[in-house]
């Protein structure tokens, strides 16, 4: 089997609403008797359905989806329901899989795995599936997400706060888009003061500042050297513990120290974790952490120290293994609880109780491993947050805000947490930055607490931390739509951060230069902490690549569904296209707007979410869909006459004039009046008032500076010049109409494709230009594989067929001197459109040699 085609879907795509991974592989091989038996046997929980069909006559290739689905389940990382396997056009041998993951690394090796796997069983060879599921579960433990950051994550999802994770590796998230994201890291939040982490670390300044807040903490002192502690310890008169200055995690700590033997100790075991060491007071009782989320307390937990109880027959070494291999317990803080260290700490705790790892203990006795209480060394814990006295969540209120963090773990020792601390000789022994949170969210006794849901809501209060969203999609005009929206947007005063064809746009600043209409491109702006509205352009490839950068956006456009990247990407016709494009109509939560002329955009307002808004647009003002849908009650944009109309059902607005606009080259782009309509519903929808509307369509500009070839309009000696990315039969169509409503004189089109587009496409492209122009100059862009000639030769075709006369049809390859020839087939008054043009250089360089002056000027508008 081959691989032809993979990719890692991050967001909502054409198979599904979550992250996949999707495949294309090629059966070429053959399988011996008894495959299914062999798989089976190795995998014995594949779902029944797979059995069914690796019947004997079945490809290979069938294993593979449910294999890489079960492999991931086994690394502990299962991908969830979306799972399928498709037939591929034209291949009969080929299929594409589609598998749903949780963590992308493992996806990816799962499938690299279950080929391996599967070649095996069919050539009757032995496969180690052992090894590769270690590999596989070693993969996914570096790449999981923490157990208390998750928490706060999918705390923020259940809220419909967005969550990117801004590296593979590390816990950094970010929650929310824009400028109403927050930031986290483990439970350290982007509001978390770096100050207050740094008195944090440092046990006595935080145990002096707490003092001075009226807040009862233990006498201590810090100390560098043996003697020092060992005196310190004399004077406390009592029990001491010891501990690093800026230790956590309970490593260093050692309790309980009543003799200069154990000081000694414990001294040693505080040097491994730092120079500067706490000798304080031992407070006698129970160990417990209260969480702190903004100004209340979120949860409290009487920690436990790690321990075992006795069977009568096993050691304690025994004892602390069976418990070790309970499913909750993991390494470090990837599970609930983690596994406890049989280390000399260990030892020298069992040691004061007067056992040993191989000592036996009575049934019924318990044994404690270590002194203190630490999720992080193996402790367990008990909810007893409702036993908290009102005086000791204000002292820990106090504490957290003392030391200035936003989110705090605050350590108590007290003998009974439901009685006020001062009567008790109880206090706080530390106040910990970026507290655990397992403790809350998974008790092992006690009614578990929502800490992350705390967390998310001392962050954002009411808010879903989501900024206003527009996304376009369409075959032609999403760039100039786009930009339009964006405009009107920062007109309006937001900060906008758009993505198109031609760069990413922050505020009006780019950022970034080139065709970001995909994932990433859209990332980057929901991101951006400068963007307080996001419009995102999405084109086919974005979507198929990699899926949407997001999860849902307010609203959708659809601009329209033509012909265009057919044969490509698995999309053979329009109806795929039209599929492909549904996937952002699919993810608006509020409005989706849609073209009434197109009976592909109509046909998606049937499989639209429940709630979701539809305002159609159209230049007809007679549309029967336009009409019905008013009829109904709904919102639409239309053009009367010259003019743009809002319409509420009955109630009709106008919003401008169309000749008012200059993207509109004076009511003659037809087409961009079609995306000043879709934009002004798009702006409608968010809420935009109609003068803030209608100011922003007035005041857009599509020329070479802020639309780069767009309908980029220039006088040479006469001749209107019209730049423009034109590159399919919509767009060719549209712009021979617009050009001969510009001028009574002769049309010429200097016109090209890409030649990655199929046969009959370039010959449709070719027959719809000889029907738009008098006169055709074909040159050539990008080959994208094809021969010299060959995409130029198939226009040609086109053409022909399209009955242009052969002395009204050229051939000149080069696109500066198809320019020149084109011009020079021209007299004032006539129309050059240049299609395909991939920069204005290619113009400026063209008229140079006669007209520098000229093509100087040109350069310096477009800066």
């Amino acid at each position: 089997m081959k691989i032809k085609e993979k990719r890692l879907l991050r967001g909502p795509n054409l198979y599904a609403g979550s992250p996949c991974l999707m495949a294309v592989i090629d059966d070429t091989g053959a399988k011996a008797a008894g495959f299914a038996a062999r798989l089976f046997a190795l995998l014995p929980e594949l779902p029944p359905d797979a059995a069914v069909r690796l019947a004997d006559d079945a490809l290979l290739v069938e294993a593979v989806e449910p294999v890489v689905m079960e492999l991931q389940r086994l690394a502990g990382a299962p991908g969830g329901d979306v799972k399928a396997t498709l037939a591929v056009p034209g291949a009969p041998r080929a299929r594409r899989i589609v598998c749903g993951y949780a963590i992308e690394q493992v996806a990816s090796s799962a499938l690299r795995v279950a080929l391996d796997l599967v070649q095996a069983l069919a050539e009757d060879r032995a496969f180690d599936l052992a090894a590769a599921l270690q590999e596989l579960r070693e993969t996914a433990e570096d790449y999981a997400i923490g157990t208390s950051t998750n928490a706060v994550v999918q705390a923020a999802l259940r809220r419909g706060i967005p969550a990117l994770r801004l590296t593979d590796e590390a816990n950094l998230f970010q929650l929310g888009w824009g400028s109403r994201q927050k930031r986290l890291q483990a439970t350290i939040t982007g509001a978390t003061n770096s100050i207050a982490v740094g008195i944090a670390s440092d046990k006595q300044l935080t145990k002096a500042l707490l003092e001075g807040a009226g807040v009862p903490v233990p006498a201590g002192s810090t100390v560098r050297t043996e003697e020092e502690a060992l005196r310190a310890a004399r004077r406390l008169n009592g029990a001491a513990t010891i501990k690093p200055l800026d230790g956590n995690q309970g490593k260093g700590v050692t309790t309980n120290c009543a003799t200069p033997e154990e000081v000694a100790r414990a001294f040693a075991h505080a040097r491994k974790y730092g120079r500067k060491i706490i000798v304080e007071e031992h407070l006698v009782g129970r160990d417990y952490r209260v969480l702190v989320t903004g100004r209340k307390v979120a949860a409290a937990s009487w920690r436990r120290p790690p321990c075992v109880t006795g069977d009568g027959r096993s050691t304690i070494r025994e004892l602390v293994e069976i418990e070790n291999r309970n499913p909750a317990r993991g390494e470090g803080h990837t599970n609930i609880l983690t596994k406890i260290p049989m280390d000399a700490l260990a030892e020298e705790t069992l040691a004061k109780q007067g056992y040993g790892f191989d000592t036996v203990l009575e049934h019924g006795v318990t044994a404690d491993l270590r002194g203190n209480a630490n999720l992080s060394t193996g402790g367990t814990a008990e909810d007893v947050t409702d036993l908290l006295p009102e005086e000791t969540r204000d002292i820990c209120i106090r504490a957290a805000r003392t030391i200035g963090l936003d989110i705090a773990g605050i350590d108590i020792v007290c003998q009974d947490i439901s009685k006020p601390l001062r009567g008790q000789r109880g206090g706080i022994i530390e106040v910990n930055a970026a507290p655990g949170i397992r403790m809350h969210q998974y008790p092992s006794r006690g009614t578990p607490r929502d800490a992350g849901a705390a967390i998310v809501d001392a962050l954002f209060g009411d808010c879903n931390g989501r900024i206003p969203t527009v996304a376009i999609t369409g075959t032609n005009g999403k760039t100039t739509t786009s930009l339009l929206i964006a405009h009107a947007t920062r007109m309006a005063g937001l900060r906008t951060g758009v993505t198109t064809t031609e760069g990413v746009y922050v505020d009006g600043v780019p950022t970034v230069k080139g065709d970001c209409t995909g994932y990433h491109s859209a990332r980057s702006i929901l991101s951006s902490p400068e963007v307080d509205f996001a419009v995102l352009e999405t084109a086919r490839g974005g979507i198929l690549k990699r899926g949407l950068a997001y999860d849902h956006v307010d609203v959708s456009v659809v601009l329209n569904v033509s012909s265009d990247h057919l044969g490509l990407d698995g999309v053979e016709t329009l109806d795929d296209l039209a599929k492909v494009k549904a996937v952002v109509a699919g993810r608006a939560s509020r409005a989706v707007v849609l073209n009434a002329e197109d009976d592909y955009c109509v046909a998606m307002a049937e499989s639209l979410r429940d709630g979701v808004e539809i305002i159609y647009f159209s230049l007809d003002a007679d549309n029967p869909v336009l009409l019905r849908h008013l009829e109904n009650g709904g919102r639409a944009v239309y053009l009367q006459d010259h003019t743009l109309v809002l319409a509420n059902g009955a109630r009709h607005e106008a919003l401008l004039d169309a000749r008012d606009m200059p993207v509109s080259l004076g009511g003659a782009a037809r087409f961009n009046i079609a995306n000043a309509l879709a934009a002004a519903g798009a702006l409608t929808a968010h809420g935009f008032g109609n003068e803030e509307i209608a100011d922003g369509l007035r005041s857009f500009v599509s020329d070479a500076k802020h639309n780069p070839i767009r309908s980029n309009l220039f006088d040479v000696d006469g001749v209107a010049v019209i730049v423009d990315y034109a590159h399919n039969c919509a767009a060719y169509a549209a712009l021979a109409e617009s050009a001969r409503a510009m001028s009574a004189g002769r049309l010429v089109g200097v016109v090209a494709a890409p030649g990655d587009r199929r046969d009959a496409d370039l010959i449709d492209i070719g027959r719809t230009c000889a029907a738009g122009f008098d006169d055709l100059v074909v040159f050539e862009t990008e080959n994208r594989g094809r021969a010299s000639g060959e995409t130029a030769s198939l226009l040609v075709r086109g053409a022909r067929l399209g009955r242009l006369a052969d002395d009204s049809l050229s051939v000149v390859l080069d696109s500066r001197e198809a320019i020149r020839h084109g011009l020079s087939l021209c007299k004032p008054g006539d129309v050059l459109v240049f299609g395909c043009g991939s920069t204005l250089s290619e113009l400026t360089d063209a008229i140079r040699p006669d007209k520098p002056e000229l093509a100087r000027r040109i350069e310096a508008e477009a800066i």
